[in-house]
């Protein structure tokens, strides 16, 4: 859940390191560090953000070679002394990782036993002691040093290491934890833990392959696995703009990103379906044809926001391709005895494609010869290499920690893929069909009316920004946006949040309903209205405070309700698109008022690569 960047090349590496460390904060900011190598490491690391960093290192480092290093606490607390780069004994090499070194406890104590001091609480610092002991008992090159030594741990990581005896070379590994490789000019390359460092000097890079390593020396690159086979490089384009990871003239990313929903809505079906014939244009829909149309069951494999959206399709997909669905905490699922099938279908949900949780439940499922499709907003990540097929939500980059737009793209595209399957099983007649893929085409629009109530749930957010808790309740497919509103709000206001079903509100929350209790609705127009009108009244007999959304010209809620915000008409199974906005926004709002970083909450970091 760390940035890593390295450059090796003809400008000076610092500026090129910390620009790219700045991109990287999303990943990690409890602490931040840099390695500049000439005749000598230059080590500079500190506790907190990475403009601490900055203030701490001196003018004038004309290096060419550096790495550098953006922390998410694992082992050992956020301070001076754990934050990266980590020395080897002899202080000659320099490491940054990302990751997890899960047997560091034993390897730690035969270094030690061998005279090893070591001066942090983390896993990496073992890491490179590891290499350095080896490089010295086998006289080995360095290269063959972390070969060696990636042999013996067990775990996640992606490295770069320098040394100090050859301040030529650049090396890196990885495994579990992303890592991806720029081609520059003149022989110069970068190395950073997604593209966003490396979008402004090159378009040209490589994804490394779980267990593969990179040397590169005097402007050549080698690529081999662990077991010391030589590989060739696959070299494939960005697809990222450099306008697409700066703000834009917003206060935050997230607001940015919340405001770029109706695009990115759009881009996530433009050209998937023709709504004249019913025909949909998803090459992973056509290879599976078969398989689609003959599989037992489907499971969702998601994490936090992504498990939401999986929630919300196993809606869809039992109310439209009658066909039984799961959900499952990808985080849970390897640690069951799971019942798997090779006529199930799993659908993988993530916005980074590195989800370790994630990837090791696709791996499981993978193992019992059940299809995975991958549903991935970043191309060339690992999820949608792991996957049998799937579909890209094109939402483009999502900075800001607190997902927003890669939901409703997720919901998209599984709406979508939900419609598709109906279609290919003959549950869904042609005209139904048409109707709800018209109906798609018109949800961007409809988002961007959506966002135009911004001025009235800022009041909202006024009026709410000191409470200590807030209860979300939802019916139907809008009950996981409930769960996702909660979540929003818990993630970067730090007020307590519970989404539930509605019904479930008298099973034990409605407890905790008084006058200081504001409780926020779904309840747009569905077949489950009634019974949310229902529960509104039982709120309202306990003096709640209600907070609703609605359907645009709804009167029955309007006159027990304390505050109303209209979204326009749609489709039910389209609703939970256009409902998450407004929390989107009010927990957006509510945090800016309570002085919290909303980009930037404690102790979260956007790409999750550890478990």
């Amino acid at each position: 859940m760390c940035g890593i960047v390295g450059y090796i090349g003809h400008r000076e590496a610092l500026p090129i390191i910390i620009k790219g460390l700045k991109r990287l904060e999303y990943r990690g900011y409890d602490s931040a560090g840099v390695a500049l190598l000439d005749n000598k490491l230059h080590i500079f690391k500190t506790k907190g953000k990475v403009v601490d960093l900055e203030n701490i290192i001196p003018p004038k480092m004309p290096q060419k070679v550096g790495m550098g290093h953006t922390r998410w606490a694992t082992h050992g607390a956020p301070n001076d002394v754990n934050a990266h780069p980590h020395l080897s004994q002899s202080g000659d090499l320099a490491v940054i990782h990302n990751g997890i070194i899960e047997n560091y406890g034993s390897l730690k104590e035969a270094l030690e036993q061998k005279g090893h001091v070591f001066q942090s609480d983390t896993d990496t610092e073992v890491l490179i002691h590891l290499v350095e002991e080896i490089k010295q008992i086998e006289n080995c090159s360095i290269e063959e040093a972390v070969r060696l030594a990636l042999n013996q741990v067990v775990g996640a990581y992606a490295i770069v290491i320098l040394s100090r005896d050859e301040p030529s070379k650049l090396i890196a590994a990885r495994k579990g934890s992303p890592l991806v490789i720029g081609y520059g000019e003149q022989g110069e390359y970068f190395l950073a833990s997604d593209a966003t460092p490396i979008v402004e000097y090159t378009r040209k890079v490589t994804y490394l392959n779980d267990g593969e390593m990179v040397f590169i020396k005097n402007g050549t690159l080698t690529i081999k696995t662990i077991e010391d086979v030589e590989k060739s490089p696959f070299i494939q384009e960005l697809e990222i703009n450099l306008d697409a990871i700066e703000k834009g003239g917003y206060e935050h990313f997230m607001l940015k990103e919340i405001n770029e929903q109706p695009k990115s809505i759009l881009d996530s079906f433009r050209g998937r379906f023709d709504p004249a014939t019913g025909r949909f244009m998803m090459r992973s829909l056509q290879e599976y044809e078969e398989k689609l149309r003959n599989i037992n069951r489907i499971v969702m494999l998601g994490c936090g926001t992504s498990w939401h959206a999986g929630l919300v399709a196993e809606y869809l997909f039992e109310e439209l391709a009658r066909i039984q669905v799961e959900v499952e905490y990808a985080s849970e699922f390897r640690y069951r005895n799971p019942v798997i099938s090779k006529d199930d279908l799993y659908i993988a949900i993530s916005q980074s494609g590195e989800t370790a949780d994630t990837l090791a439940a696709m791996t499981l499922a993978k193992s019992h010869s059940a299809t995975v499709f991958g549903v991935c907003n970043v191309v060339g990540s690992s999820i949608p290499r792991l996957s049998d097929a799937g579909a890209y939500t094109h939402a483009g980059p999502e900075i800001g920690v607190a997902s927003t737009k890669a939901f409703t793209a997720q919901v998209t595209v599984l709406s979508l893929l939900a419609l598709a399957l109906a279609d290919i099983r003959g549950t869904i007649s042609k005209y139904l069909l048409a109707l709800y893929l018209t109906e798609m085409e018109q949800i961007p629009a409809k988002v961007e009316a959506t966002l135009k109530l911004n001025e009235k749930i800022i009041e909202i957010a006024r009026k709410f920004k000191d409470s200590h808790n807030f209860l979300y309740l939802g019916r139907g497919v809008n009950f996981p946006v409930a769960l996702e509103g909660a979540l929003k709000l818990k993630e970067i206001s730090y007020i307590h949040a519970e989404g539930y079903p509605a019904a479930e509100m008298k099973h034990g929350p409605i407890a905790l309903i008084d006058e200081q209790m504001p409780v926020v609705f779904i309840a747009t127009k569905s077949p489950h209205y009634e019974k949310v009108i229902s529960n509104i009244q039982e709120v309202k007999a306990r003096k709640g405070i209600i907070i609703a959304i609605v359907t645009e010209g709804d009167e029955q809620v309007k006159k027990m309700a304390d505050y109303i915000i209209e979204v326009p008409d749609t489709a039910e199974i389209f609703s939970p698109i256009l409902t998450v906005i407004p929390l989107q926004l009010l927990s957006y709002h509510i945090a800016v008022m309570r002085g919290c970083n909303v980009d930037q909450p404690r102790n979260l970091a956007k790409s999750v690569t550890v478990e």
